[in-house]
């Protein structure tokens, strides 16, 4: 499996429909390259441009999915589109992630479950989602994907197809471990996670997607934003970690696009040579809280 993650940088002074535009282009770019194609958390508006976040907040089916299906299925590959401002029909706001097939066909979408801003910012303005959510992917075979033979990919599951599941997370989810354990709960192999990380805090970035893979033995590809947003500058430095904690490729500061052969079956090996998740104890009882 071959999986590209598109580092996207904000520009104040691009407008959103110019950004989805290009972002649309760069996804176009990886046909007969990639199968898996990951953008990053709120890309259209920013991340931090919180002043934005109503004015540009959309349904599921708006001008973003239109623009990200079209190129998901010119490109024909599963698409991770990154997160996106929704607005739903009682008028509440998400920061919605949204996964296309290659056919540009909505597969799933995830709310984002732990909102960033200690009571300002997205922690007030949007709502939490409340789902895990996992994406069962079926892939062509190696050496049936047309890659090696003129770059032209079928999107099709041919014999001897592979398969794997994804779990989704969002940016400040990957402060929180108990979330990646139910998405490995619910059969996740690849933890896909989209963000605007500042740049102040780069070091903790790179080191919890390390974490994220290690402790739950499972690939790492987190797409982080590169750019400015609302002043705030963004730590790019996009990352794909492989089970055993082994970084396979990082993206540096400015836009740019990092892409990265998996090899899926190294998931079940490092889970079997190294079966520590079969140790875990669940259910533990907590020690009574002490007296006041």
């Amino acid at each position: 499996m071959r999986a590209s993650l598109i580092q996207i940088a904000v520009d104040p002074y691009e407008s959103v429909d110019s950004r989805r535009q290009r972002a649309a282009a760069l996804v176009r770019q990886q046909r007969g390259t990639a199968d898996l194609v990951v953008l990053p958390e709120l890309w259209p508006v920013g991340a931090f441009a919180y002043e934005s976040f109503e004015q540009e907040a959309e349904p599921v089916d708006g001008p973003t999915f239109w623009a990200m299906s079209k190129a998901a299925s010119d490109a024909g590959v599963w698409l991770h589109a990154g997160s996106f401002v929704e607005r739903d029909a009682e008028g509440a706001l998400y920061n919605t992630s949204l996964v296309l097939s290659p056919a540009g066909e909505p597969v799933r979408t995830y709310r984002k479950i732990h909102r960033f801003g200690f009571d300002k910012g997205e922690a007030t303005m949007m709502s939490a989602g409340e789902e895990l959510v996992t994406v069962p992917l079926t892939l062509p075979a190696a050496g049936q994907d047309g890659r090696d033979g003129g770059g032209q990919k079928g999107g099709g599951a041919g014999q001897g197809a592979e398969e794997t599941t994804l779990g989704l997370a969002t940016c400040y989810d990957l402060r929180f471990p108990e979330l990646f354990r139910g998405l490995v709960d619910a059969g996740a192999r690849l933890l896909v996670i989209p963000a605007g990380w500042p740049a102040r805090r780069r070091e903790h970035w790179t080191l919890l997607a390390r974490a994220r893979a290690v402790e739950n033995q499972s690939y790492v590809l987190a797409c982080a934003t590169a750019g400015t947003h609302a002043g705030v500058e963004q730590s790019g430095h996009s990352i794909v970690v492989d089970p055993w904690g082994e970084v396979l490729a990082e993206a540096g500061a400015d836009e740019e696009t990092v892409t990265v052969d998996l090899d899926l079956s190294r998931v079940a090996t490092t889970r079997e040579q190294f079966p520590a998740l079969k140790d875990r104890r669940l259910g533990l009882t907590p020690p009574p809280r002490p007296r006041a």
